[in-house]
């Protein structure tokens, strides 16, 4: 016992360094925990109204950490991002994504469609949402062909007709708007993709919006409405005061189609009051550009009076990105450059989005969320914009992304920000 005792300073010798080898060697892996550091970047997450220099930290494809001067030493992969902003991946709520070659179809399943990956990293973009290129009779497919194989997060709106956007004739097919279906099929096979319902391209009355907001209560999600192709055109205030719902969208929110559409903004200039009103109510305003729905006429006068629409998106399809649309980065550059501040863009292609799609997960940066994430820069010179009816606006800022993560994998770096120089390969 006492021989014990005696020989402890000689123990103590040997176990303490050996626990003090061991802590060192717990502190050096848990120093670098963090896969990726986005580091000396401007945050701007409207969600956690963040808006100034933060580092951004990312570990197992998830957000970590948000916070100013988070050590390099305690990340495996550090990007300096310093005169960049940082925000989440954009998300593109009016899309066609359906890609496909079947003779003579217009979106579903059609060349028109794009396929995503092509297409989205490049602008920031880290989700869309496809805007009722299918419908209940022909969704698996394009889950199979485009959702399920897609690096880009993909949900979809489904038609409230039951082939989709197979052409103009079929979408004025009544007896194949079937809520009980299209509620089935959100309800009890795709919870998690399909995210709300599209009404479109009906040539007939109030009758389509009717079977779509039937099969949205039904399914408890939202609806969008393309309300044009209605000659004379049909109020737009009876749409929104007798049909639609709060949290139901409006898209095509700043087309000038007088012939076929009522549009927000009078021939006086004027934004009708009553687009105000509805919108302090609760329906959903969307910019769903498009190749022929937006307008320098109606969108001017909205933002100089006060009106802006609560999501920016594209309706990105082959004749729209070739034409004044051209990706969401061009569209955010253009209400940048018609006044809307930087903030307050980012808000309509982030969190407001996320929002009405009842997808909270999304649109952040919050610790825990899925790091999807947009480092972009703002270009100063000369520039011009078109609008659908290719008349140009003269700007001085143009949005361009540099880097864009999905699940914390870089799957665009326009300059090789990311990237190590050549001259470092051994």
């Amino acid at each position: 016992m006492f021989s014990r005792l005696n020989n402890w300073p000689n123990i103590r010798r040997v176990i303490i360094p050996t626990y003090l080898l061991i802590l060192l060697i717990t502190s050096c892996s848990s120093a670098q925990d963090i896969d990726l550091l986005l580091k000396g970047g401007h945050v701007i997450d409207p969600k956690n109204s963040i808006d100034s220099e933060m580092d951004v930290a990312i570990a197992a494809g998830k957000i970590v950490k948000v916070a100013k001067d988070i050590p390099a030493n305690t990340a495996k992969k550090v990007v300096d991002v310093k005169g960049f902003y940082v925000a989440p991946g954009f998300i593109d709520m009016h899309a066609h994504v359906f890609n496909g070659t079947t003779p003579d179809a217009y979106i579903a399943n059609a060349s028109t469609s794009l396929p995503p990956d092509g297409f989205t990293f490049r602008t920031g973009v880290t989700t869309v949402v496809d805007a009722g290129s299918s419908g209940w009779r022909n969704f698996r497919t394009f889950k199979a062909q485009t959702i399920d194989k897609a690096q880009t997060r993909v949900l979809a709106l489904l038609n409230i007709v039951g082939t989709g956007m197979a052409s103009r004739y079929e979408e004025q097919d009544l007896s194949d708007m079937n809520p009980v279906m299209v509620a089935n099929m959100i309800k009890r096979l795709f919870p998690n993709i399909i995210v709300g319902i599209k009404a479109a391209h009906y040539w007939g009355d109030y009758s389509q919006v009717q079977k779509a907001v039937e099969a949205g209560k039904l399914a408890d999600v939202p609806v969008m409405v393309d309300f044009g192709e209605h000659q004379p055109p049909l109020s737009i205030e009876k749409l929104f005061k007798e049909y639609l719902r709060p949290g139901d969208i409006f898209t095509h929110t700043y087309a000038h189609g007088p012939q076929n559409r009522e549009t927000v903004v009078d021939e006086n200039g004027k934004v009708k009051p009553f687009i105000f009103e509805v919108q302090k109510k609760g329906l959903i305003f969307d910019v769903g550009h498009g190749g022929g729905a937006f307008a320098w006429r109606q969108a001017i006068p909205s933002l100089q009076q006060g009106f802006k629409a609560n999501v920016i998106s594209t309706d990105l399809h082959t004749e729209s990105m070739n034409g004044g649309m051209k990706g969401l980065d061009n569209i955010i550059s253009k209400f940048l450059n018609m006044g809307m501040s930087l903030p307050e863009a980012i808000l309509r292609v982030t969190w407001n989005p996320a929002q009405v799609i009842k997808r909270p997960d999304l649109g952040t940066l919050s610790v825990g969320s899925e790091a999807d994430v947009t480092v972009f820069n703002i270009r100063k010179g000369d520039f011009g914009f078109l609008d659908t009816r290719r008349l140009k606006m003269k700007g001085d800022k143009k949005l361009e992304a540099e880097l864009t993560l999905r699940s914390g994998k870089i799957v665009w770096d326009l300059n090789g920000t990311a990237s190590a120089g050549w001259e470092t390969e051994k």
